[in-house]
């Protein structure tokens, strides 16, 4: 299916087609390229115009570039353009414009992937949804996305990130959502803001590029709230509340947690559901709420949309659970792995030890008779002058007095390490390479084992370590797929 012509891209960007080609998708990495895709030059640790002879060599169906690239022939197709990623915001804005699609923005602290994705999957019942694959979500992904954006989509789900002030603004004005969701506001790029009000304040910011009649689903559970709702109000969007306090329009009434799920029970607005997805976690409840109360904002079915949540489960190292066998022979002799080692700030590290702290063990099925919940915990980057006290504080969770051991890595989860009581302190190590050697004492069959930490912490090596010491085991909830 053709996604660009060369005179649709050329018009939307103000470029210079060299020939007449069509485009079915588009691309900013040559590793990832399929054939017939643009290719578009950025330039960010290289320069993409670096590339173009590659990928014009596996299949592309054209370059978006601001020069003839050297080793390019003359008779190359090519977009050529002034600036290359200015073109790309433009081909984004053509793509969102020509869409009949209903746009849902997602930004937050924490949480905003896992809810894209659930939001990917409760549309999906409704019609065809257009979301990123990844967590493209800054100045170059969200036009990305919407450049790649089929114009008969039903649905697009935009995850709009922020790493420092005014950069929702733009990106909300570009993907120009109907409904907005805010999933919470907590200490995260810390060091760029100076404080939690202000982060809330760069949350909110997603409302400016709301749609004339547009909802603002937001999360009244958290001490910012009224920033958000006051920022919704003066753009003129209705407001609907989510999470589990009495006064939200969308409420959480009750959760319960299994090995492999969690079911709530709610109301939305004033219609009761029960529903549930494939992963334990109180959060994961409270956001698939959220995603609920999108479908209701856009008019859905929303017992279609239930269904579908009862399928979805998270991806690799975004809290997936999997069992692992440590013996080929005998199944029983497995652990627990829980991955949620992609990122890591005070609110997702709670969240994350409260699953953790709700998964049981097994008893003796190892060489220690008592199975143990074990955390590997990476540090927590980019909170600013205050991280010592935020990364010792999480000694303090009501969770982990559920915890066995704790291992820490960094240099920030020093503090931890030290504010942990003696009996559940385990190894300090300056890098997740130094645990991963270790991996296989680490743990025994039977433990449950969590794998925390920002991505720049590394700790996913660790997770990798004991991947490869067994072998996926076929569980019921693998079963249900």
């Amino acid at each position: 299916m053709t996604l660009w012509t060369a005179a649709d891209a050329a018009r939307a960007t103000g470029g210079r087609a060299t020939s007449d080609w069509a485009a079915s998708g588009v691309s900013i990495d040559t590793r990832s390229l399929q054939p017939g895709d643009l290719f578009v030059a950025l330039t960010d640790a290289r320069d993409g115009h670096d590339f173009v002879a590659d990928a014009l060599a596996k299949g592309a169906a054209a370059a978006l570039v601001s020069r003839v690239p050297e080793g390019v022939a003359d008779d190359a197709p090519l977009l050529i353009v002034d600036e290359v990623l200015p073109a790309l915001e433009r081909l984004g804005a053509a793509g969102r414009a020509r869409t009949r699609a209903r746009v849902v923005g997602v930004t937050g602290s924490v949480g905003k992937t896992s809810t894209k994705e659930m939001l990917r999957a409760a549309l999906g019942a409704l019609g065809a949804v257009h979301a990123a694959e990844k967590s493209f979500n800054n100045h170059w992904g969200v036009p990305l996305t919407l450049a790649r954006m089929p114009a008969d989509a039903d649905f697009a789900v935009i995850e709009i990130g922020m790493n420092h002030p005014g950069e929702i603004a733009p990106l909300s004005r570009l993907a120009r959502p109907h409904v907005a969701l805010i999933t919470t506001v907590a200490p995260a790029h810390l060091e760029a803001f100076d404080s939690v009000a202000a982060i809330a304040r760069e949350k909110a910011a997603i409302f400016d590029g709301l749609e004339p009649g547009g909802v603002a689903v937001v999360n009244g559970d958290i001490p910012t709230a009224p920033i958000l709702v006051d920022a919704a109000r003066a753009k003129r969007a209705a407001v609907r509340t989510f999470g589990e306090a009495r006064r939200n329009f969308h409420r959480v009434m009750e959760v319960r947690l299994s090995r492999e799920t969690t079911v709530a029970q709610g109301r939305l607005w004033r219609q009761k559901v029960t529903y549930k997805v494939r992963t334990p976690g109180r959060h994961f409840a409270v956001n698939a709420l959220a995603v609920l109360g999108v479908v209701k904002a856009l008019k859905g079915d929303v017992a279609l949309a239930i269904g579908a949540l009862g399928r979805w489960e998270p991806a690799e190292g975004r809290g997936k659970i999997e069992m692992l066998s440590m013996d080929a022979v005998e199944p029983s002799m497995s652990v627990e792995l829980i991955d949620d080692a992609f990122n890591a700030n005070p609110a997702s590290m709670a969240a994350a030890l409260e699953i953790l702290a709700a998964t049981e063990p097994r008893h003796g099925v190892g060489r220690i008779s008592r199975g143990r919940r074990i955390a590997v915990l990476g540090d927590m980057l980019e909170l600013g002058a205050g991280e010592t006290a935020l990364h010792s504080a999480i000694a303090e969770l009501p969770s982990m007095g559920a915890v066995d051991v704790v291992h820490c890595v960094g240099p920030r989860m020093r503090a931890l390490h030290e504010a942990l009581p003696e009996e559940r302190r385990g190894q300090w190590v300056e890098t997740a390479d130094a645990l991963a050697t270790e991996a296989r004492g680490l743990f025994d069959a039977g433990d449950v084992l969590l794998v925390k930490g920002s991505k720049g912490s590394k700790v996913s090596r660790v997770v990798d370590a004991i991947r490869k010491l067994g072998h996926p085991l076929l569980t019921e909830l693998e079963g249900l797929s």
